[in-house]
């Protein structure tokens, strides 16, 4: 048996990067159609363009939606990132009863570059409400493949690495400036959603409403737009060009998938010759475990076809195995095979349009019961001037202007069919998704979680945020929430049963990413010299460590492993040599030894010897410093991919 450890490695592979997406796509592509690529394990363009081309129609004029910049911004999409998230104990609240609440300080592209490897697929809702490119609003100038050094120093407090510009039409790439913005943060959201059940909203005004949707069918597809619903923002005024007041701004809906954006939200019924009525499908898991609900832990077996649907752990069936035959001879479950055109993979219920109907009639009452409601919104979502008097009662001023009313993002938190999920905000503003969430589950006993992504933006020197002290837009994010879980007003109403973690985007804790690879020689001498650069820095870093020091170098490492911040870690006492930890998120566990004043020792390899050979399989995080040569062979031998050196 070959040693691993002396497989050359690659540059990369010593640094403590986020997942590549490029490579990731690559990889995902070569599987599926390995013919697309040559002997050598490179993609050839002429296989490709003959599988989109086969008959090799050389057209020069089609419809496409291109500006410039855009393919410059789907590369920094998808490029990974070496900075890392801090915790900030000061500024959270409550932070024991956050539950994966998080309000992270920092620019929203490199923060959700590092959220991707612990929350792909893990968001269900998105509502963003972006810059609206007025010309006068501030826009992100993406400038991450910059010398390191500038690219900190650019940002000033918060190393959050963005440069901030004003985007007037007299640039000449007013809208492309604006399209590659947003292009990249929803390339690099889209796989944050979940990939069966996410949903994404985008508030909008006439600017720039024709391209986003354009932006978002590219992104998306097309075949997966829900909605756009129009919002009244104001009433009409009266002293505009040509007696035209614009009093509306648009939230555009797409979904994550076509089934859901066909079945769920827009509520499509299937006509079908087995029966006599309409019906659609909904869910037939159950957001609980096993364990909770054991009753529903069972295999689903398709009478017809004898197929068997193992039951997933973490979310059961939604109904047990004793009354599963009565519901299928009413025609109440849906199995894969049964239709055709339905694309499902896993057993669905069957909702009959009568009983959509019935249960409407019953809630809303004989006008409303069977009215289309897909895109008119009801008044109590409020206007602007019903969020700028939130803000006054919370603030008692006004630091942040044009504030969205949290009783219109109510609405679509709404929509959701589901009281416990989590929601992401990459423009958080002044907080008010996080505060319709918190609300909402004060309300109903929902167990909602969001995070709310803030770039530490400056405020005016001369602006009332100023004067109420907030020095960045990020400040009143965090103090806003802060506020509706304490109290504020006349009447305060503090939400004593939950809370939230602020963390800061800063570079990474590791050292080596500072280093500055010599482009005059191959990657060879470069990895060497960058293993020489880790020996002397990091050997000198880690002893002057302090303990919040150290706990931000064990978030980096496990979020940088796809674990959540809100895990768990409990001490080990079966490994007696070494200071090992069992760390937990709601998805995945691993053993993790971050000791960098020691190394791995003889037994605590012994020990995970044996918990694999006893059929375990843990996976065991340690630093690449604390292993000799040997120990990591061994240990890369017996784990396999259940090992990851830092």
């Amino acid at each position: 048996m070959s040693d691993p450890s002396n497989t050359p490695e690659t540059f990369n592979e010593l640094l403590p990067l986020t997942p590549d997406g490029r490579d990731e796509r690559l990889t995902e592509l070569k599987r599926l159609f390995p013919d697309l690529f040559t002997n050598e394990g490179r993609l050839n363009p002429d296989e490709l363009k003959q599988l989109v081309e086969p008959n090799e129609v050389h057209e020069t004029e089609r419809y496409e939606f291109k500006w410039y910049g855009k393919a410059a911004s789907k590369r920094e999409a998808f490029t990974p990132t070496t900075a890392t998230l801090v915790y900030d104990e000061t500024r959270s609240v409550n932070p024991d009863k956050a539950d994966g609440n998080m309000i992270i300080e920092g620019e929203n592209l490199e923060t959700l570059k590092l959220l991707l490897n612990a929350y792909r697929e893990q968001v269900k809702c998105i509502y963003i409400d972006p810059p609206y490119n007025t010309g006068g609003d501030f826009v992100y100038k993406d400038n991450f493949r910059e010398e390191k050094a500038k690219y900190w120093e650019e940002i000033g407090v918060s190393n959050a690495g963005v440069k901030l510009e004003t985007n007037t039409k007299a640039d000449g790439r007013y809208h492309s400036n604006w399209l590659s913005m947003m292009h990249a943060r929803l390339l690099a959201a889209r796989q944050l959603l979940h990939k069966n059940e996410g949903i994404i909203f985008v508030s909008i005004d006439d600017n720039e409403v024709t391209h986003l949707r354009k932006l978002m069918d590219e992104v998306f597809g097309e075949e997966c737009f829900v909605a756009i619903f129009p919002w009244k923002k104001r009433t009409a005024k009266s002293d505009v060009p040509y007696g035209i007041s614009q009093d509306f701004e648009w939230i555009v809906c797409y979904a994550r998938s076509e089934f859901i954006a066909g079945l769920e939200f827009t509520r499509n019924y299937y006509k079908t010759d087995d029966y006599e009525d309409r019906w659609r499908l909904a869910d037939l898991t159950k957001q609980t475990t096993a364990d909770e609900r054991d009753n529903s832990a069972f295999d689903l077996i398709d009478p017809k076809t004898g197929k068997v649907y193992p039951f997933n752990p973490r979310r059961v069936w939604a109904i047990t195995k004793e009354i599963f035959q009565d519901y299928y001879d009413k025609g109440k479950i849906v199995f894969p095979d049964d239709y055709d055109f339905l694309g499902i993979s896993i057993p669905a219920f069957r909702v009959f349009e009568t009983e959509d109907k019935a249960k409407a009639l019953k809630k809303f009452g004989e006008d409303t019961a069977i009215k289309a409601v897909s895109t008119q919104l009801p008044k109590e979502v409020g206007m602007t001037e019903t969020g700028n008097k939130m803000i006054d009662m919370i603030f008692g001023g006004r630091p942040f202007g044009f504030s969205k009313p949290p009783n219109l993002i109510k609405h679509f938190l709404n929509i959701i069919r589901s009281k416990d999920f989590l929601a992401l905000d990459f423009f958080a503003g002044s907080g008010s998704m996080c505060q319709a969430i918190l609300e909402l589950n004060k309300f109903d006993g929902g167990n909602r979680r969001f995070v709310a992504i803030q770039i530490p933006e400056k405020t005016q020197d001369t602006s009332e945020a100023a004067k109420l002290g907030f020095k960045t837009i990020s400040s009143i994010t965090i103090e806003r929430v802060k506020r509706v879980i304490q109290g504020y007003g006349e009447n305060p109403d503090p939400l004593s049963d939950t809370g939230f973690k602020v963390y800061k985007l800063q570079k990474s804790n590791f050292p080596r990413c500072e280093f500055k690879p010599n482009p005059a020689v191959d990657e060879t001498e470069n990895v060497a010299a960058l293993r020489r650069y880790i020996d002397e820095k990091e050997a000198a870093f880690f002893l002057t460590l302090d303990p919040q020091g150290e706990q931000a170098v064990f978030d980096e490492v496990m979020l940088k492993n796809g674990f959540q911040l809100h895990y768990t870690r409990t001490r080990r006492e079966d490994f007696a040599d070494n200071t090992v930890y069992e760390v937990t998120d709601p998805r995945r566990s691993a053993l993790v030894c971050l000791a960098w004043n020691e190394s791995i020792k003889d037994a605590t390899i012994k020990r995970l010897r044996d918990l694999t050979e006893a059929g375990e399989s843990p996976f065991f995080i340690c630093l690449e410093r604390s292993l000799s040569t040997t120990s990591k062979w061994n240990l890369r031998h017996f784990l396999g991919k259940h090992f990851n050196a830092f």
